[in-house]
């Protein structure tokens, strides 16, 4: 089997060519073919010596997910499915705005940690993605939404929010956004790359050791109660935890905040009461709020909190002192926004099938 350069950062492929008997600098040139030029065919690569793509052509691919579905929504919002084998399927999404572009990437194929009210959790889990996976995502999008006339990238920030738990795979995705950081590779500042966390406490301490990229927490809840609820994973690291290591990633953050996720669900987290106890919990951590209304999918279970609810939830954390944006709901139309995610799973957990009886009880 042919080794996937895509799978490589840029330590891991000096040592790669080093084993090659070839000297360093050649894993940098090939490293600005692949992601900067976006090349995958070896003979293209001029300036690379014959010998060693010869050699390349024997042993390597430079190996990206195929495309399986294209689909665009009426704000620009764009999405693809991308197939990454046995019957799966991957959701990379790209956001266009005014001052930015922002491509949300896949860190897993569907999700183990089985948030409620999230469209991936219902689709069950089968395996994590390779760094080249999860690269090849951001390959793939720059090669389709290609440059300005100003030879600018259409793609200036990137988001680990798509479908899975990044931290849940730690060192694939550490190793991506090694690459998406790495001047040889796509240059990206850490400000302007985020890794986003249902909570995974020893894993973020991880983080800021290897990789301290910008950081946002799946918070949700104002509470323990209603936290373990919504988000299992509470239940293994409570809020008091959570917070405690939001305090320690700060100290390498290339921001200095966090940005806590609230996705809106009515009656359950939007009350008045919920945001008093927002303001409470996070007191002595620095961030700011991006509340989310729930994004609706089939037998969620869920209602989408009113304007009014939003409004006001938001005015108290305002109040606060906090700095609050409500995020736009951007693709909806095509199931492209935050928490409707689905993909193509091919589930080892079974969960669709428990989330397809209990809707069926539901209904008789």
């Amino acid at each position: 089997m042919k080794t996937n350069l895509l799978d490589f950062n840029l330590p891991q492929l000096t040592d790669h060519f080093a084993a090659m008997g070839e000297k360093p600098f050649r894993a940098k040139q090939i490293m600005r073919w692949m992601h900067q030029m976006g090349e995958a065919d070896f003979d293209a690569m001029t300036d690379i010596a014959k010998s060693l793509r010869a050699k390349l052509h024997d042993t390597a691919i430079v190996g990206v997910p195929d495309l399986m579905v294209s689909q665009e929504s009426e704000d620009g919002t764009r999405k693809w499915l991308l197939d990454v084998g046995t019957g799966n399927g991957v959701e990379t999404v790209f956001i266009p705005e005014d001052d930015r572009g922002t491509l949300c990437i896949s860190s897993q194929v569907g999700c183990a940690l089985e948030c409620t009210f999230c469209s991936t959790g219902r689709q069950g889990f089968n395996r994590n993605l390779s760094t080249a996976e999860i690269i090849g995502q951001l390959w793939w999008a720059n090669k389709a939404m290609g440059v300005t006339p100003k030879n600018e990238r259409v793609i200036s920030n990137v988001v680990m929010m798509g479908m899975g738990e990044p931290l849940a795979n730690f060192d694939n995705v550490v190793s991506a956004l090694q690459i998406m950081l790495d001047d040889h590779g796509y240059g990206l500042s850490r400000r302007r790359v985020t890794v986003s966390t249902s909570g995974m406490v020893p894993q973020m301490d991880r983080l800021k050791e290897a990789c301290p990229v910008a950081l946002a927490v799946s918070l949700h809840a104002s509470n323990d109660r209603i936290r373990d609820e919504i988000v299992p994973l509470n239940k293994k690291y409570p809020l008091k935890e959570l917070m405690a290591a939001c305090q320690r990633y700060l100290v390498k953050a290339p921001r200095d905040f966090i940005t806590f996720e609230y996705v809106m669900l009515d009656g359950v987290n939007d009350r008045p009461e919920h945001a008093r106890e927002l303001i409470a919990l996070v007191r002595d951590v620095p961030c700011k709020f991006n509340l989310i209304p729930f994004n609706p999918f089939p037998n969620s279970g869920y209602e989408r909190s009113s304007n009014n609810a939003i409004r006001n939830f938001r005015e108290i954390l305002q109040e606060a002192g906090f700095i609050v944006t409500v995020r736009k709901t951007r693709g909806d139309d095509i199931d492209a926004a935050c928490g409707q995610l689905a993909g193509q799973v091919q589930d080892k957990t079974r969960r669709q099938e428990k989330w397809i009886r209990i809707a069926e009880e539901k209904d008789q």
